[in-house]
């Protein structure tokens, strides 16, 4: 992408990044708001039939055709809401989370060793992947479905340690789930709860990473 890239201060810990939430914007309100007129209806549905419980187990590598037959076994007249999650994914992404992204690319400017860890399902990761390129400053992307196994279980973050060649206390960890980086942290990362872009600026300022703002 264009960057100078330099060298790395020795000692400063390698930085790994959550994706959706952080660094982009994905929300299943993004498409259900178009097929329900009702947003009472919709948080129902997203709360009761396709909710998080339901779709983390596509992060953790159920295939998205097996999720819908099950959901839709539960709630038949359902079914072309509850395929929609699937065929329709796309439309969940809003884009990318710019405050965040330019932190990404300033601490990729400054030879920061930068690595993903995310929950995502195998089947649409690669939707993600080809569109948005700034996923290439990422030395190595870790995701769950294509591992089978989700945040916040510590067996993901061991893959990631065992990928990347590094101890957890040698890792600062960023994600917006508060179960996510209690896990991280409980580890030996040193773990940041994602809030927006101008608090962890100023949380990586504190930790020494070359940034605009230092």
């Amino acid at each position: 992408m264009g960057f100078r890239m330099q060298q790395r201060e020795a000692g400063r810990p390698v930085v790994v990044f959550d994706l959706g939430g952080v660094l982009i914007d994905w929300n299943p309100r993004y498409l259900y708001r178009r097929l329900f007129d009702d947003a009472d209806a919709m948080e129902h549905f997203l709360a009761e039939v396709c909710n998080d419980d339901w779709n983390v187990q596509q992060d953790a590598g159920r295939p998205f055709a097996e999720a819908v037959e099950a959901a839709a076994a539960l709630h038949p007249d359902l079914r072309p809401l509850i395929e929609a999650y699937w065929r329709r994914w796309d439309e969940m992404l809003a884009g990318p989370i710019p405050p965040s992204v330019a932190l990404l690319e300033e601490l990729a400017a400054a030879g920061d060793e930068l690595y993903a860890l995310t929950n995502w399902s195998a089947e649409t990761f690669p939707i993600a992947r080809e569109r948005y390129r700034f996923l290439d400053l990422f030395r190595a992307i870790v995701v769950s479905g294509e591992e089978r196994v989700a945040k916040p279980d510590p067996r993901i973050f061991e893959v990631l340690l065992a990928r990347i060649g590094r101890p957890a206390g040698a890792c600062l960890f960023i994600d917006d789930s508060p179960k996510n980086v209690a896990a991280a942290a409980a580890l030996g990362f040193d773990a940041i709860r994602f809030e927006d872009g101008a608090k962890l600026r100023d949380a990586l300022l504190a930790r020494g990473y070359p940034l605009a703002g230092a």
